[in-house]
């Protein structure tokens, strides 16, 4: 339509050929018009409304009556939505985007021969890598030489660098810091977590928002309206030319733009604080949330086993048994053995020797010239195991203690909760395999209203399906692969991903990267923000228009005129949606004014 429209200024202005850029211009513009009305007839069979029936109703409108330029202009208007919603659209999916940029390419690989640079995806698991100073980890592994540390804020959203060492797992697309470490590959880069994070973020781009059919349901209204006014402006003054002045003030495009616009700049938001959500339609059902449900273990507790216990026989002390197993696992890589070894001080662990490992009961290893035995009760020469999680520990022969775990709480768990009450949550729910005492003993910390506990994958989604439609959407959050169908069946499904993008994080609308439970919070304070913003950009855009037509029905706006108010209103529209992207609430002030409500 621009190629025309020059065509049609050269003529008039240019060879003073009035007729022959009006011939020009009609034809072009009834050809689109039709086309434009075919798209619209495609759309109501879809089930949708054609908002642009009130464009092509313009078109006409001012073609017949000799408005040709004010025509033009409409015409260059709606051709010209398309390129100005791209831009929006690329401007406020840059954050989003930028995931897909860093992801790795190339991997150095420790051979007979040497190191050799090879494509990451040729790398297999159990390939010993190295990862120099300053470069990206490749794909997921575990560090079995060097001490560095590693920089997880591209996938976590943590700004400060984390030490890794020997056991310490890695995470393909983190960055390393000024030594290099070895690592052996336990996942290729196809099921690593960067790879995961990359896929979710272009399931994200290829979803549409429902709201958009939202924008379709204001343009109901809106057409008749426009239709009342120009034709009572018709009626009232005996003149068509008062028909289309009224009709190309009348803009669709605050529907056709705003609320998507909104939307992808609320998706960009949630990026940047870590969350990735998959479609627009998750940040409306988020908007309206009236029910969280929770799982337990990594989800309301850390999911990492600490040590509330220790229980020594005599002649051993608390903190020399503690010494012993945890020097002892040290090297091994079993979660029970990180639980152990974090429990002390770096500097009090002792060196360990002739290190053992036996599949399925536990490891043997020479710490302080003792022979030191920690696992389960039987390895260990245990007569009464304790109920629980435990590691019991035998030094040299003899039977020396035992080691009792627990998982904690989150520290944010209950400002949480509190914060989804203050946001509107009728009700919190946590939905756990666990047995009724460990929930509710959880549950209580927390702040939970409702507890189920003792439940299987098949019961959760019974649970879920059972809340009642007044207390719906319904917002599900967990972390493990038994949560995946959980997920799946709530409203909205939100998985802590921080840990990798499993079966949970495939099957959930969205994905919290941080291990960060205040961030569900987070992600409903944007979503009610963006909703906001949309729904406002999109009545601005109808009451400019609305007050534009009443304007022209009184003839005091040329077509010509009115075509151009258009633009402005296009404009005003998009820049107002747009500021979804930074919102009206800041974060950091709502949480903390929740907090001391």
């Amino acid at each position: 339509m621009l190629g025309v429209s020059a065509v049609a200024l050269i003529l008039a202005f240019g060879f003073g050929q009035l007729k022959a850029a009006q011939i020009v211009i009609t034809v072009m513009g009834s050809g689109l018009a039709l086309m434009m009305l075919w798209d619209m007839i495609q759309t109501l069979r879809s089930g949708k409304f054609g908002i642009d029936l009130l464009a092509i109703t313009a078109v006409v409108a001012t073609l017949a009556v000799g408005e040709y330029w004010a025509a033009m202009i409409v015409l260059l208007m709606l051709t010209g939505g398309d390129a100005l919603e791209d831009f929006a659209a690329h401007k406020a999916k840059r954050e989003l985007k930028s995931l897909l940029d860093q992801a790795p390419t190339k991997a150095h690989r420790q051979e007979t021969s040497g190191l050799n640079d090879v494509q990451v995806d040729d790398v297999a698991v159990g390939d010993i890598l190295v990862v120099k100073p300053g470069e990206q980890v490749p794909v997921d592994g575990v560090v079995i030489e060097g001490e560095s540390m590693v920089n997880e804020a591209s996938l976590t959203g943590e700004s400060k660098p984390i030490e890794k060492g020997v056991s310490a797992e890695l995470m393909s697309g983190t960055i390393n810091g000024d030594v290099a470490l070895t690592m052996k590959v336990t996942k290729t880069a196809a099921d690593s977590q960067y790879q995961g994070i990359v896929r979710l973020v272009k399931e994200s781009e290829a979803k549409p928002a429902r709201f958009v059919r939202m924008a379709d349901r204001y343009a109901v209204p809106f057409t008749l309206v426009a239709y009342l006014i120009a034709g009572v402006a018709w009626w009232l003054s005996g003149d068509p030319v008062r028909f289309a002045q009224v009709l190309v003030v009348a803009s669709p495009c605050p529907l056709i733009l705003a609320a998507p616009i909104a939307l992808v700049s609320g998706m960009s938001r949630t990026s940047r604080h870590g969350i990735i959500v998959k479609s627009g339609t998750t940040l409306e059902k988020l908007a309206s949330a009236k029910t969280f449900a929770f799982d337990k273990t990594g989800t309301i507790t850390s999911g990492v086993l600490h040590v509330t216990q220790v229980k020594p026989v005599s002649p051993w002390r608390e903190d020399q048994l503690l010494q012993l197993a945890a020097s002892a696992e040290q090297q091994s890589t079993h979660i029970l053995a990180r639980s152990l070894v974090t429990a002390l001080p770096k500097t009090d662990l002792l060196a360990a020797s002739d290190v053992s490992e036996v599949t399925g009961m536990g490891v043997s290893a020479k710490v302080a010239q003792h022979t030191v035995k920690v696992g389960k009760a039987k390895f260990a020469g245990a007569a009464d195991p304790v109920t629980g999680t435990a590691v019991y520990v035998n030094v040299d022969g003899q039977y020396a203690g035992v080691i009792i775990l627990a998982d904690h709480i989150r520290p944010e768990a209950n400002a949480t909760m509190r914060q989804l009450h203050t946001l509107g949550a009728h009700q919190l729910m946590m939905i756990s395999g666990d047995q009724q005492a460990i929930a509710d003993q959880i549950a209580e910390e927390a702040g939970i209203d409702q507890v189920y506990a003792e439940q299987l994958p098949a019961q959760k989604i019974a649970v879920l399906a059972a809340v009642p439609a007044k207390e719906r959407p319904v917002v599900m959050v967990g972390d493990g692969v038994n949560d995946a169908p959980s997920l799946a069946t709530a409203d909205v499904g939100i998985a802590m991903g921080a840990h990798g993008a499993t079966a949970a994080s495939e099957s959930a609308d969205a994905v919290i990267l941080p291990d960060d439970l205040s961030k569900v919070a987070e992600v409903t304070i944007i979503a009610r923000d963006t909703m906001v913003i949309a729904r406002e950009a999109v009545l601005i855009g109808i009451a400019i228009c609305t007050i534009l037509m009443l304007i022209a029905s009184f003839g005091v706006i040329p077509a010509i005129i009115g075509a151009m108010f258009q633009e402005v209103v296009d404009t005003v529209t998009i820049l107002y949606a747009l500021r979804a992207r930074t919102g009206r609430t800041h974060i950091a002030t709502a949480m903390q004014q929740q907090a001391e409500n």
